[in-house]
């Protein structure tokens, strides 16, 4: 019986679940399926990173099996709503493998502030004050994001004091393969300006490297176009990678969100008698509409920010907007963040509850009322500023 095993079965850990059938096959592939925004797979970066030194001295979780953790944001089953004491539909599910060599073997989970979290908490890092435990507050304060997207996450837990090495957040090898496309071609100028025309051809090399973070001799003319030390540029290219990211999901969401649209107008539910239930619907659908494409439209505004800093660089020949917005940049990582991770809720739980439960599962006016109020919930409750400027 491995180190976890044995401190499961002797602490008894109180509302935890052992992964088994189909959960134990979902858990072996996660690290190649997963999107950025659902997962933070901590098991794969113990495997590629744990002998670095930043892994070392800034380690995600103190506790060296909550290191080893994979983290979920899950949409509940119905028979999983019950574990919470207040309404919610999604929640972040702790999975802690029992060998992260081998994810076959399954793990136990949790759900952070699921009825019984206190005593799981306060059993397995024996603790009376687990409240001020480091590793509970990092985990109640990722279970407040509605995503784990690694630049809001990075974001969200610095806003607290708290900075994991940036091996830790990286975008997921099958989100890379998606989005190698769109940063080639949105680094193709950058490429001219920094390497010239003759080596126009290593962009796709180049947009590879940034966005899996090797930062190695091949970029080094980049941080001499960006007058930048290796600190500076290290963080830099952490933040553009961040905004390539936020600018790919954005144009992946408007996809999603004119499918959401479409079905806001067009959706007919069943067991529409009840008078406050029509009114309501009449009133919220177009209420939901408007806050969804208000949402789209203040990340564009935002993401201009980035494409006009950009722009100075690639058109101008100016460096200095482009260079001064990467190193202030993450500032604005918590605005779009939230903003995309609510819309990328509403995006999956509509495809989820609409479209592949297919037509036989039709909703009813009361559901399908308090799925839509569970959307303008979410978007009322998003942060914004009216103007960004650096």
């Amino acid at each position: 019986m491995n180190a976890l095993a044995r401190k499961m079965n002797e602490t008894q850990m109180a509302g935890m679940q052992t992964t088994t059938g189909r959960d134990v096959r979902n858990l072996a592939s996660l690290g190649e399926t997963a999107s950025t925004s659902r997962v933070l797979n901590l098991s794969q970066v113990y495997l590629s990173s744990s002998k670095d030194k930043d892994y070392l001295m800034k380690p995600f979780f103190k506790d060296s099996q909550m290191n080893k953790a994979i983290l979920v944001k899950h949409t509940l089953r119905s028979n999983e709503r019950m574990l919470f004491s207040r309404h919610r539909r999604t929640a972040t599910k702790v999975i802690l493998p029992f060998d992260p060599n081998d994810l076959k073997l399954g793990g136990r989970s949790v759900f952070v502030n699921q009825i019984g979290f206190d005593s799981f908490a306060r059993t397995y890092f024996n603790t009376d004050d687990f409240n001020q435990n480091y590793d509970v507050q990092v985990l109640k304060l990722l279970d407040a994001l509605p995503s784990l997207d690694p630049f809001l996450v990075r974001e969200h837990l610095s806003r607290s004091g708290y900075k994991p090495a940036t091996c830790y957040l990286k975008i997921s090898p099958v989100d890379v393969q998606q989005m190698i496309g769109f940063a080639n071609a949105e680094i193709e100028r950058l490429v001219i300006t920094a390497f010239g025309e003759a080596l126009q051809y290593r962009s796709v090399k180049l947009a590879g490297k940034i966005l899996s973070n090797e930062l190695d001799k091949e970029l080094w003319p980049l941080k001499s176009t960006l007058r930048m030390t290796d600190e500076e540029f290290s963080d830099g290219i952490f933040s553009w990678r961040g905004f390539l990211y936020f600018k790919w999901r954005h144009i992946e969401l408007q996809d999603e969100m004119r499918k959401v649209l479409e079905g806001l107008g067009n959706y007919q539910p069943y067991n529409t008698s009840e008078d406050s239930i029509k009114e309501y619907l009449k009133e919220g659908r177009p209420r939901l509409a408007r806050g969804i494409a208000e949402a789209i439209k203040r990340v564009g505004r935002t993401l201009a920010v980035y494409d006009q800093a950009y722009a100075a660089l690639v058109e101008q020949k100016n460096p200095g907007p482009f260079r001064r917005f990467l190193l202030d940049g993450p500032s604005l990582f918590y605005e779009l963040g939230e903003n995309i991770g609510i819309l990328g809720h509403i995006g999956s739980f509509w495809k989820y509850r609409m479209v592949q439960s297919g037509p036989h599962m039709r909703l009813s006016a009361p559901e399908f009322a308090d799925m839509l109020m569970d959307f303008e919930d979410s978007l009322l409750n998003i942060t914004h500023h009216d103007s960004v400027a650096f």
